[in-house]
């Protein structure tokens, strides 16, 4: 079956290969879709940690007396006609 999607080519221990064929066998999947869900996950679980840390180093800087209620924000918005 062809197909226009890019393809990539991975080597893996074998402890690690077996695993996502279990899971593949027990889920009735094949192994490449199987392998995909799983970088799928892993992208999105960096992704999650990045913006952890993203939120923490603008915690760390984030100073309340500076800080705008939501309606200072709406009337700077207004006044700029955005």
């Amino acid at each position: 079956m062809a197909t226009r999607q890019p393809r990539l080519n991975v080597v893996l221990e074998r402890p690690l290969y077996r695993s996502i064929e279990r899971l593949a066998t027990r889920e009735g999947v094949s192994l490449s879709l199987k392998a995909r869900d799983l970088l799928r996950e892993a992208m999105e679980l960096h992704e999650d940690a990045y913006w952890v840390q993203q939120a923490h180093a603008r915690e760390a800087t984030f100073d309340r007396k500076n800080a705008l209620i939501l309606e200072e924000v709406r009337l700077r918005a207004k006044r700029r006609g955005t």
